[in-house]
């Protein structure tokens, strides 16, 4: 690529990062006078690129709104974070689209590269390993995802239609405080105005979305994961555990994350704390709490106390057998 084509394209960049550049800061960015970077912007414009020219003591150039560039110029570097980001996105249950769609995009970035650098980064994806385990994922509708984001940057209330996990539909208006992907769910939260309470959505369960006149304040220091993650630990399950465990709040909950568990202070008891939390089966408890490896009293239920006798006794067979 010759030097005056790359400057042009150069400056085609600088202008697609969005307002106006005066003449002089692009001459300073481009390494260029002030005329070159006239006739660099008379390039674009016989491009049929729409670099307007704005006129007065702070003009300059930018590109039209909504104008996208099609080719697609990327470092190795970029395209490697592209395409990791869509493998990456997609294992995690953060690609809120189809697996076409984001196979097509994948596709996309893969057939505008270099056929050199295209070719590495087809060996990489093809012969790496990803640790994590894909998990199973619920793809909410683009544009609900999108709507109630901009719903909760600019505080609009939207009108939901939601199918509840018994499959009750029912109609209801949200406030959104925030969106927060979690386990390849999404979920948005805030103020319920059939609850008066703030509660959390599953995107994937919501029918239909609007928005509708009005506006809405978000309490000071509302966090919507915080918010989340604690729902989930508390969603009703059939069995219930208490238990207090011996260690600091910070100790124990670098455990036992919020989404699993609610944990609280003891009061005049500093160096224990009550966990509880809800689960479909008793069985699993007994390893969490010996991964743990605290002292530990179990309040409720007395169900679990057979559990955890069962394990002790598993493993005090394996620790003698020879």
């Amino acid at each position: 690529m010759t030097r005056p084509t790359a400057r042009v394209l150069a400056l085609l960049e600088i202008l697609q990062s969005g307002g106006t550049r005066t003449v002089a800061d692009l001459a300073t960015r481009l390494g260029v006078d002030e005329r070159t970077v006239r006739r660099y912007a008379g390039h674009l414009t016989a491009l049929d690129i729409p670099v307007r020219s704005i006129r007065g003591r702070y003009g300059g150039y930018q590109l039209a709104p909504g104008f996208r560039m099609p080719p697609l110029m990327l470092t190795d570097e970029e395209a490697l974070a592209v395409l990791l980001g869509l493998v990456a996105g997609r294992r995690a249950g953060l690609v809120s689209t189809s697996i076409a769609a984001m196979e097509s995009a994948a596709a996309k970035v893969r057939r505008v590269l270099p056929e050199p650098l295209a070719r590495k980064l087809d060996t990489l994806l093809t012969t790496a390993e990803f640790t994590a385990r894909p998990r199973p994922t619920t793809t909410p509708e683009t544009g609900v995802l999108l709507l109630l984001a901009e719903a909760a940057r600019t505080r609009k209330p939207i009108a939901l239609t939601y199918t509840a996990w018994g499959g009750n539909q029912s109609r209801r208006t949200l406030h959104p405080y925030g969106i927060v992907a979690h386990s390849g769910r999404w979920y948005v939260t805030g103020a319920d105005s059939s609850s008066g309470e703030v509660r959390t959505f599953r995107l994937d369960r919501i029918d239909s979305a609007t928005e509708t006149p009005g506006t809405f304040d978000i309490p000071t220091d509302f966090d919507p994961t915080t918010h989340v993650l604690s729902g989930l630990a508390e969603v009703p399950r059939p069995h219930q555990v208490s238990l207090r465990v011996k260690g600091t709040k910070d100790e124990i909950r670098a455990q036992l994350p919020a989404s699993v568990a609610t944990i609280d202070e003891l009061p005049n008891t500093p160096t224990w704390v009550q966990v509880r939390l809800r689960t479909e089966r008793l069985d699993w408890i007994p390893a969490l709490l010996a991964r743990i490896d605290r002292p530990f009293v179990i309040e409720h239920p007395e169900a679990l106390r057979d559990h955890v006798r069962a394990l002790a006794r598993r493993l005090t067979t394996s620790a003698d057998a020879t």
